[in-house]
């Protein structure tokens, strides 16, 4: 092991986890073994070998499907509260894993260490959530016009949810997902990012240990490490009537129209192109702080993250100021040394799209006050340490009509409020969005219905940071699905109206007659 993993107790975490220099890609339970191809875990923080992973194979996808769809037959006669059940323990187990697995995160993914930790407690706090729900899961009732006769509506669980997850929250957006997929009386099958398969390993083994102490069949909570081939059966499979699909506009547009195609159900969280507006009535220490920590956290690879900053011309020079003096206190370096607020990309196609996207911005006439670039030395012998750099643009160029997932943030000067809600509006994506005011009229023009037409609006908050109580997601080519608090465990059931006659008569709505 290098002096990574034994510095920052890399090597401990990954036995507690039950991770080995070889690992299976397929798990549905104990003695499973899967069939496919090897690959390798790289980390982004000092380039070192992980482990490697046996990937699954398409009929290692098969057998999950059919252990599945046994598994929920068994699953969805269990009370909402006994399944509750499970996830209460399945959080229990995250709390007494969340050091290792959080280093884990932090390493195999390069997010900073704080970053990962707050990953797992994510997880911890949707099986808090979905703990609660599960005694709360309801319909409604309503008069109907005919006598004698009682309306309700209900609930059923779908059955196998697909969940495929991107690299950026290796762990989280898996746990949204299954947590409420759980309580709902469905059963779960998950495609994570190769990038970081290690941490689903890492999970599938944590959730074994549940299933396993309470007797439940294998199949209830599955996993597969695999290439686009595992993910496009899953996205065609009629057995799947659910799909939840984590990833870039691109590939979303494809899922879901397989998806649809097939009749089924899909929940899309795509990219995201997130403004702040920063008003003269800002606080600008709150506004400066929040739009660092949107704008360089996770470098910049988070849905959320902060790409534009909307000035107004009152500020904007103070503004843009403080931004430079803010981003040379920055630390870059391993993430998980606790001193360092950034930590590297992925991999090296993240940096080369970084790099054209800041070529890009230079070429359709962006001016860099923060100068990009990729860091060079033995602390950053990955090669994916890139310096986190701030431009003045146009909204319209092309490039910032795109999301980089990468540290590079746009400056743009405005005028008035109805300007600004406009800029801020005017990208194709629709995820998050923010306002710095300290005027009450400002702040509800910026989420009244002429204001943000983002899925997330906040007000003096930056654009991440979301927490799991409200529903997550956004419209336009962010998708237009939800995750995670709120009703979202509707999306994960189907409805169904029930209509009973008590009486010995059989009238008919509408007061149709129809007599023999």
């Amino acid at each position: 092991m290098t002096n990574t993993t034994q510095d920052f107790g890399i090597e401990k975490a990954l036995q507690n986890l039950g991770i080995s220099k070889q690992n299976l890609g397929v798990s549905v339970g104990k003695n499973y073994f899967a069939n496919g191809e090897i690959i390798e875990s790289y980390s982004p923080t000092d380039g070192q070998l992980i482990a490697t992973i046996q990937c699954g194979s398409v009929e290692d996808y098969k057998a999950i499907i059919e252990k599945a769809k046994k598994a929920f037959q068994e699953f969805r006669t269990i009370p909402a509260p006994k399944r509750g059940e499970l996830v209460r323990q399945f959080g229990q187990k995250l709390r007494e894993y969340k050091e290792d697995l959080g280093k884990l995160v932090s390493y195999e993914m390069g997010k900073s260490l704080q970053e990962g930790y707050g990953e797992v407690q994510e997880m911890i706090d949707i099986c808090d959530f979905a703990v609660g729900l599960s005694r709360q899961l309801h319909g409604y009732t309503m008069h109907s016009e005919r006598p004698g006769h009682r309306m309700y509506e209900q609930y059923h669980p779908l059955g196998i949810v697909g969940v495929i997850s991107a690299f950026n929250f290796p762990v989280a957006v898996w746990s949204w997902n299954t947590a409420l997929a759980w309580i709902c009386g469905n059963v779960t099958v998950w495609k994570p990012s190769e990038k970081v398969g290690l941490c689903a390993i890492a999970c599938q083994n944590i959730i074994n240990q549940v299933l396993q102490e309470n007797n439940m069949p294998e199949g209830i909570s599955s996993m597969i490490v695999g290439n686009h081939t595992i993910g496009e059966i899953l996205v065609e499979d009629k057995n799947v009537p659910l799909v939840s699909f984590t990833g870039s506009t691109r590939v979303g547009r494809m899922v879901s129209a397989k998806v649809a195609e097939r009749f089924g159900k899909s929940i899309l969280e795509l990219g995201g192109n997130n403004a702040i507006i920063i008003t003269e009535n800002a606080d600008l220490d709150m506004s400066i702080i929040g739009a660092v920590f949107g704008a360089v956290g996770t470098a910049g690879q988070r849905c959320t993250t902060t790409r534009r900053l909307i000035i107004h011309e009152s500020v904007y020079e103070e503004v843009k100021n403080r931004l430079v003096k803010a981003y040379g206190q920055i630390k870059i370096g391993n993430p998980l040394d606790e001193n360092n607020h950034v930590g590297p990309l992925i991999d090296q196609l993240a940096v080369n799209q970084y790099l054209d996207s800041i070529e890009k911005c230079k070429s359709e006439g962006g001016k860099f006050i923060v100068e990009g670039g990729v860091l060079e030395g033995k602390e950053y012998s990955s090669g994916c340490y890139v310096k986190p750099c701030i431009a003045e643009v146009e909204n319209h160029f092309e490039v910032v009509q795109h999301e980089t997932f990468a540290p590079i943030l746009y400056l743009i000067k405005y005028t008035t409020l109805d300007q600004a809600i406009e800029l801020q509006n005017a990208v194709p994506q629709g995820l998050s969005s923010a306002i710095m005011t300290s005027n009450l009229l400002q702040a509800e023009q910026f989420l009244s219905h002429a204001g943000s037409d983002c899925g997330i609006a906040n007000v003096n908050i930056g654009t991440s940071g979301a927490e799991i109580g409200g529903a997550f997601g956004g419209e336009k080519e962010t998708g237009g699905g939800r995750e995670s608090g709120s009703d979202v465990w509707k999306y994960y059931m189907r409805r169904q109206t029930n209509t009973i006659n008590y009486t010995t008569k059989l009238p008919l709505a509408q007061g149709i007659k129809f007599d023999l």
